[in-house]
C-alpha cells in the first residue's frame, strides 16, 4: 500500500493509470498474491484506487499533488536536501547551524539595508506601493550591468531580469528551456536545492564528478555523448559546496563541449562578492550567447529582502519577462528598490572587504578545530564560508547528522548534494558558523 501510494504522490502514477496486475505485482514485490489482493482491496476501500471488473485495477480520482520527498529514495529522506532546509529555516533559538548555507545575521549588511529602508519611507508612495515594471527596477539593472563589466560579462540593462529570487531566477530559466523529461547536468556534488528544483520541474538529473579545477571533462563529454542533455546549471566564482574554482583552462574546453552539444548553461553567481580575486566567468569567455548568469543577494546583503537576476540574449529575456509576469505578475518593486541603494551605499564595499577578512580566519580556525577529530577538507578554498570535509574511517555523515541534530546540531551530510550518493562520508561546513565551541564538542562526543 505506501509503494502504491509513494508511487501516486511521486506522479509515477496519475490519475486513471493502470495498477500491475496482482501476479505481477505479486511477482515485482516478492510477496504473496493474497496480499497484493488484500492491499487493492484496501486501497480500493480508502478511494485511493478503484477496480473495473474484468480490467483490473486504476488510480482513482484527480493528481495528488506533487510530493517532492516521495520522488526522492526513502532511503534518503532522512537527510535529503528539503530536509536539511527545513531544519535550518525552522531551527529554535539555540540551535546551532553549521550545516546551513548562510552567514550568520550579525555578518549581515544590517546597517546599510536600515539607511535603504528609511531613504525610501521619505520617498515617492509610488515606491512603497506599486507594482514594478516587467523587467524590474531599472536603477538596479543599470548597476548590475555595471558590476558585471568588472567581471567581464558585458551585459546591457535591457539583457538583465530581475526575480524575487535566486531559486526563482533558475525557475524561469527551466520554465522557458526545460520539457518534463528532459534531461540536466549537475555537478556531482552540488547545491542540493538544484535537485529539488529540477525534480518539481520532471527534468532528469545526471551528475558530472567535480574537481577541484571544475567539472571532470572526459566525464561531462560522456554524459553529453549518452544523455544528451538539455542544460547544465553549475557555480563557476565559488562552488557550492566544496569551494573550488573554476580554471580558465577548464571553462576554455568546456564551453567548445557545450557548442559541439548544443548545450545551454545556466551560471550561478550568487557568491561574487565573497572573491578575493575574481575567478573565470563562463559568461565572460561566451558573451551570453549560450550562457545564462544568475545571482542574488540573500548570502552578502539580506535574506529577507529577496530579489535576483538573470543575464541572458535579449530573446530569452523577452520571453522571460512574459513568464514572470504570468508567474509572479509585477515582481517586488520595494527589495529592488532597497538593494539599488544599499549596492550603491559607500560602506557596502568596507563592509564585505570585512566579511571576507573574517571568512578567511574562520576557514582556518575551523581546520584547525576539525583536525583532532579526523576531519580533513577535501581542498583549502580560496574564499568563500564552506569547507568540504571527509569523515575519519569512511563513517556515514548522514548517522553523525542525526546524532548531532539530537544535541541541537544541524549538519548537512555530503549525499544530500550527491546524485550518484558517493559522498556517503563527507559533511559541508559553513565556518561562519562554527563560532561555538559546542559545534566541535558535539562533533567529538557523537563520532
Amino acid at each position: 500500500m505506501e509503494a502504491i501510494r509513494g508511487r501516486i504522490a511521486g506522479r509515477k502514477l496519475v490519475a486513471g493509470s493502470r495498477l500491475p496486475s496482482v501476479r505481477v505485482q505479486a511477482q515485482t514485490m516478492g510477496v504473496s498474491v493474497s496480499t497484493v489482493v488484500e492491499a487493492y482491496d484496501r486501497l480500493v476501500a480508502e478511494g485511493v484506487i478503484r477496480s473495473h471488473p474484468g480490467a483490473g485495477f486504476y488510480v482513482s480520482g484527480s493528481p495528488a499533488p506533487l510530493s517532492l520527498a516521495e520522488v526522492a529514495p526513502k532511503r534518503a529522506r532522512s537527510v535529503d536536501p528539503l530536509w536539511i532546509s527545513r531544519q535550518s529555516l525552522e531551527a529554535r533559538q539555540g540551535t546551532l547551524m553549521p550545516g546551513c548555507g548562510w552567514l550568520p545575521s550579525s555578518w549581515m549588511f544590517e546597517a546599510g539595508i536600515r539607511r535603504a529602508l528609511r531613504t525610501l519611507a521619505r520617498g515617492e508612495s509610488a515606491d512603497l506601493v506599486d507594482y514594478g515594471s516587467p523587467l524590474g527596477f531599472e536603477a538596479l539593472r543599470q548597476i548590475l550591468s555595471r558590476r558585471l563589466l568588472t567581471y567581464g560579462v558585458e551585459a546591457p540593462a535591457g539583457q538583465i531580469l530581475l526575480t524575487e529570487s535566486g531559486t526563482q531566477a533558475i525557475d524561469l530559466v527551466c520554465r522557458l528551456l526545460l520539457e518534463p523529461g528532459d534531461t540536466v547536468l549537475v555537478d556531482d556534488p552540488c547545491y542540493f536545492n538544484f535537485h529539488a528544483l529540477l525534480k518539481a520541474h520532471r527534468a532528469k538529473a545526471v551528475g558530472v564528478p567535480y574537481t577541484p579545477a571544475g567539472p571532470d571533462l572526459d566525464a561531462f563529454a560522456a554524459a553529453l555523448r549518452d544523455h544528451a542533455p538539455r542544460l547544465y546549471i553549475t557555480n563557476s566564482a565559488i562552488h557550492n559546496p566544496t569551494g573550488a574554482v573554476l580554471s580558465p583552462a577548464i571553462a576554455h574546453q568546456l564551453l567548445k563541449l557545450a557548442e559541439a552539444a548544443d548545450i545551454v548553461i545556466v551560471e550561478d553567481d550568487i557568491f561574487a562578492d565573497f572573491e578575493d580575486v575574481p575567478a573565470p566567468r563562463l559568461a565572460a569567455f561566451d558573451g551570453l550567447a549560450r550562457v545564462i548568469q544568475i545571482g542574488s543577494f540573500s548570502k552578502a546583503l539580506s535574506a529577507a529582502v529577496r530579489c535576483g537576476y538573470i543575464a541572458a540574449r535579449p530573446d530569452w529575456i523577452d520571453n522571460l519577462a512574459d513568464l514572470k509576469i504570468a508567474t509572479s505578475f509585477g515582481g517586488g518593486r520595494l527589495a529592488s528598490e532597497i538593494l539599488a541603494s544599499a549596492l550603491t551605499d559607500g560602506s557596502y564595499r568596507r563592509h564585505m572587504e570585512a566579511v571576507r577578512w573574517r571568512l578567511a580566519d574562520a576557514r582556518e580556525k575551523v581546520i584547525r578545530r576539525l583536525a583532532p577529530l579526523g576531519i580533513e577538507p577535501w581542498m583549502r578554498p580560496p574564499a568563500g564560508m564552506f569547507l568540504w570535509c571527509r569523515l575519519p574511517g569512511e563513517q556515514d555523515a548522514a548517522d553523525l547528522a542525526r546524532a548531532c541534530l539530537e544535541h541541537g546540531v544541524i549538519l548537512a551530510p555530503g549525499n544530500a548534494f550527491s546524485l550518484s550518493q558517493s559522498a556517503r562520508s563527507f559533511l559541508r561546513f559553513n565556518v561562519a558558523q562554527c563560532d561555538d565551541e559546542r559545534v566541535f564538542q558535539v562533533l567529538g562526543m557523537v563520532l
